[in-house]
């Protein structure tokens, strides 16, 4: 453990030092609790704070590629919901962005009626704002991490082949539904940052052009919203809900529940993190088959495509 620690340390001096400007050592650095895909480290320098990401090991079979996640971080400082980007360095797989003050946003307290009505606003802003790079389809990266998975060893249970099956079911009920927005796709009580009037978001580092329900099904599932929570959810968004938006929602609610599930399945054969990665697979396949075998998922899947 001692190697293994001096060995992290030493990883991040040269990360430090490879930072533009920083050629003398910082006041101040320290471990940011919270992430179970990269580490996070606060550091200071004079009056000046930052915080510095470095990639966890295997990240980019996650889909997720460094570029375009500072490409799109840059697009969210400049709308105003993001944290200002100070460097990046694509040989260390590691960004620095400034320190933002702010309070953090708990999922209970996400889920309350009237944050959910401020985080959509700001949702809407990167929705309705420039083009992202790059692209994001639920349902390719589910296929995506099954394959990485397998090759690396990870058995699923016989459960995961049926959740497929509805997935491919899903997708094909919504090929005419959906059209194409930046979304984050990460929607994590842990991304949001409560700065004065606005909601911040941070880690964008699986956004991409995709469907705007994915955004709003992940909200959903992440703060763990009941049919109420839902339906105030579609209304801070649309103002006016149809019930195609609220099918619509629930189906990706479901996929973003998968997602997790073969994230944290693929994860759990790459990743050098200390996190049980198994029992968080597990636990969203368990949702995702309470609601696959429920009675409303063939509605869900009828609505969804009215007009």
């Amino acid at each position: 453990m001692a190697d293994e620690n001096e060995n992290e340390n030493d990883a991040l001096q040269r990360i430090l030092q490879a930072v533009p400007g920083w050629d003398i050592p910082p006041d101040e650095v320290h471990p940011l609790e919270g992430g179970i895909t990269n580490l996070n480290y606060f550091v200071r320098r004079g009056e000046a704070r930052f915080v510095l990401r470095v990639g966890g090991v295997g990240t980019n079979l996650l889909g997720i590629e460094r570029n375009r996640e500072y490409a799109i971080s840059r697009i969210a400082a400049d709308l105003g919901i993001g944290a200002e980007v100070y460097a990046f360095l694509p040989d260390h797989a590691a960004m620095v962005t400034h320190f933002v003050d702010g309070h953090g946003v708990s999922a209970e307290r996400a889920a309350q009626h009237d944050v959910i009505r401020r985080i959509m606003s700001t949702v809407r802003r990167y929705h309705d704002g420039p083009t992202f790079p790059g692209t994001f389809s639920v349902f390719a990266v589910l296929r995506s991490y099954e394959r990485l998975a397998l090759e690396r060893g990870v058995a699923f249970p016989p459960s995961a082949a049926v959740a497929l099956d509805h997935a491919q079911a899903v997708e094909r009920a919504l090929a005419s539904a959906t059209d194409s927005v930046p979304c984050h796709n990460d929607l994590l009580a842990a991304n949001f940052l409560e700065d004065g009037d606005t909601i911040r978001l941070l880690d964008w580092e699986y956004a991409g052009m995709g469907d705007r329900f994915f955004d709003l099904g992940n909200f959903a599932a992440n703060q763990g919203l009941d049919s109420a929570g839902c339906q105030a959810l579609a209304d801070a968004y649309f103002g006016k809900v149809e019930p195609h938006h609220l099918a619509h929602l629930h189906l990706m609610r479901i996929m973003s529940n998968l997602r997790e599930s073969f994230w944290g399945f693929l994860q759990s054969g790459i990743s050098s993190l200390d996190f049980d990665f198994l029992h968080y697979a597990h636990t969203h396949l368990e949702r995702v088959m309470d609601d696959v075998t429920g009675p409303r998922i063939a509605d869900w899947q009828a609505e969804a495509q009215a007009p």
